[in-house]
């Protein structure tokens, strides 16, 4: 398996990698709106795909939440790449992306442990590269979704 990461410029090539990883994560990304709105978002941001043997595994996309910190804006792994390192690979890639741009901390919100077991594999993630839990806001986006904010520093 040759994995490799680069940043992707092209609006439309970020708008169908993103399309195609999400529609194979359903257990993530199940609500067309939202899927359609972070396909729509990414294409204006930083984007980094993962590729094995030349087809997309994986991306990860950079926003800005302050001029100190990013946000990971949505990442994505199909499911068959799934544990293969390919996940650290691309938020490695982002803490550099984000630490070049200038930003020292970072942050990225998912659903809290606890009410989902996909959302508790990702919060898992999370806390594996080095996120510590700063927050969880019940109802930001719905009461069956809480949304809990994970943050690191990424050093000046």
């Amino acid at each position: 398996m040759e994995l490799r990461l680069e940043e992707v410029i092209d609006k439309d090539q970020k708008a169908r990698i993103a399309r195609v990883i999400l529609e194979d994560l359903p257990e993530w990304f199940g609500l067309p709106e939202s899927t359609k709105e972070y396909v729509t978002e990414s294409k204006e941001k930083p984007f980094i795909v993962a590729k094995v043997d030349d087809e997309a595994a994986g991306f990860i996309v950079l926003t800005e939440t302050s001029p100190d910190c990013a946000e990971i804006y949505v990442m994505g792994v199909r499911k068959k790449y799934h544990r293969l390192g390919i996940g650290r690979k691309l938020n490695e890639a982002y803490e550099t992306l984000a630490k070049e741009n200038g930003y020292t901390y970072s942050q990225v919100k998912t659903v809290a442990t606890g009410h989902y077991d996909t959302y508790d594999q990702t919060n898992q993630f999370y806390l594996t590269v080095g996120y510590k839990p700063l927050e969880i806001f019940p109802t930001l986006w719905d009461e069956w979704n809480p949304c809990q904010v994970y943050v690191k520093y990424l050093g000046e």
